[in-house]
């Protein structure tokens, strides 16, 4: 058995410079420094500007150069061009109860301890549990020479548990399941009662995964059917479909093919000339956005070019309209910055990356939407997506999911999920409920060298059409 705990501070600063000639490029340098670098932070910062400044120079003589003698593919090469965008001064102070810094590393320990002693002792089938507690307090700053100057600080605290359960038989699960939000240690004490965001107390949230792990190491694998079923998806399992097959997606840097690694391409742009902008790829019920103003892990007012946050539309009533965008890419499409141009630390180059990005709210019960099928099945909870290359087809399985015969729910299957053409599933979609809930995740992974992301998914209860998968066992 691991046991660990440890109290740490870090900073770091990044550069962007974009210069040139005859074409402008960008050039980056960034930095992690320590408690050595502290009483000579102006001095690293100014031989950061210069490097970058350098890096930008060089680039944009290669990249003129290049434009010319490579021919047809040269006008690949684009001078780098930022869309303009308002100029911010702000202040943005975290918002806790519990500052993360009054929190000793005991009472840490002691909340770990305790829950982890309490999910072993909850039922003799589960085997193996890990409980991982972490708050902590951050602060950005971001200056820019065009006059903004915005100071960031923000709380973030989470909670994670991992059961493995295993039955009589044999037959085990493995689930894990985090509560976070961007707020003090409350939340693990207290749980989340808001609008959107709802969860009990740390221990309660645990148990529960525990009872659900046991639960379902004792239940049927999932069948595999050769045709498509009806099935509905809760709004959990839906925050980690929307997160693949709309949010990497609509991400404008994979469109344009600048980053590509881990998340693929997009089916929403092949190229400037055969995309999906303005045409239909979704049932006229399915609408999806992403918004950084919406509460949770995926929320700021200004991403990390200064750019003030905004909602923007993907796909509206069925129609795919837009991506998220940096103001490089935002002046290569000639759309407005919309502010996802986000770095999981100041030394790294940004990425255009997901705020909170989610499906609209529908305006049916959930209840009835389920009534409503004589023969089907529901999915309950994220588990394991498997995501083409460009996010057109997917298979993602679900914790639990349900038989439904006649408007009822019947028998609990492990180890099942749905797969489908990604365009095919959404235009299936004839019902969207009202009960929209926001999700943390924090695990997105992107960019070479990888930086992983805590951001927010959600959405409500929607009804399709896939082919249901299953387990072996």
């Amino acid at each position: 058995m691991m046991k660990a705990s440890m109290r740490d501070y870090g900073l770091s600063y990044g550069a962007r410079v974009i210069a040139g000639k005859r074409m402008f490029a960008p050039g980056y340098f960034g930095q992690t420094l320590g408690a050595v670098d502290v009483n000579n932070i102006p001095r690293i910062i100014r031989e950061g500007i210069l490097k970058a400044h350098q890096r930008a120079v060089v680039s944009a003589g290669l990249k003129s150069d290049r434009k010319t003698s490579w021919g047809s593919l040269g006008e690949s090469l684009w001078s780098t061009t930022l869309a303009k965008i308002k100029v911010c001064q702000d202040v943005i102070p975290a918002v806790y109860k519990v500052n993360p810094l009054d929190v000793s590393l005991e009472e840490i320990v002691k909340l770990t301890k305790g829950i982890s002693r309490a999910v072993s002792s909850s039922d003799p089938r589960v085997k193996l549990n890990e409980v991982i507690a972490e708050t902590f307090l951050a602060r950005e700053l971001f200056l820019s020479s065009e006059g903004a100057n915005i100071d960031r600080a923000y709380a973030l605290t989470q909670g994670l548990c991992l059961v493995v359960a295993q039955d009589d038989r044999g037959a085990s699960q493995t689930h894990y399941d985090y509560l976070g939000h961007q707020r003090g240690f409350e939340i693990l004490t207290d749980g989340i009662s808001e609008e959107f965001i709802q969860s009990k107390s740390f221990m309660d949230f645990s148990l529960d995964l525990a009872l659900e792990s046991v639960l379902l190491s004792a239940a049927k694998p999932c069948p595999t059917l050769d045709k498509e079923v009806i099935v509905v998806t809760d709004p959990h399992y839906n925050t980690l479909l929307v997160h693949e097959i709309i949010g990497h997606p609509s991400e404008l840097d994979r469109g344009l093919k600048m980053e590509t690694a881990y998340a693929g391409r997009t089916w929403f742009l092949r190229n400037l000339k055969e995309n999906m902008l303005g045409r239909q790829v979704a049932s006229p019920l399915v609408s999806a956005y992403s918004d950084p103003l919406l509460p949770g892990y995926g929320h700021y007012k200004y991403d990390h070019e200064g750019t003030p946050a905004k909602k923007v539309m993907h796909i509206d009533k069925g129609m795919f309209v837009g991506f998220m965008n940096s103001r490089q890419t935002a002046a290569i499409l000639g759309v407005e910055p919309n502010a996802h141009y986000k770095a999981t630390d100041a030394s790294l180059v940004p990425l255009i990356r997901m705020s909170s990005t989610v499906f609209a709210k529908g305006d049916r019960n959930p209840q009835a939407i389920i009534k409503e099928i004589e023969r089907g099945y529901y999915l309950v909870g994220q588990r394991v997506p498997s995501i083409s290359e460009s996010r057109e087809n997917f298979r993602i399985t679900a914790r639990k999911v349900f038989e439904i015969r006649n408007g009822e729910l019947g028998e609990m299957f492990r180890d099942g999920g749905i797969m489908a053409n990604s365009k095919d599933y959404l235009m299936s979609v004839d019902a969207v409920g009202n009960d929209f809930r926001l999700y943390p995740i924090f695990n997105c992974g992107k960019g070479q060298p990888m930086q992983v992301k805590r951001l927010g998914n959600g959405g409500p209860t929607l009804r399709s059409r896939a082919r249901l998968v299953g387990g072996s066992r």
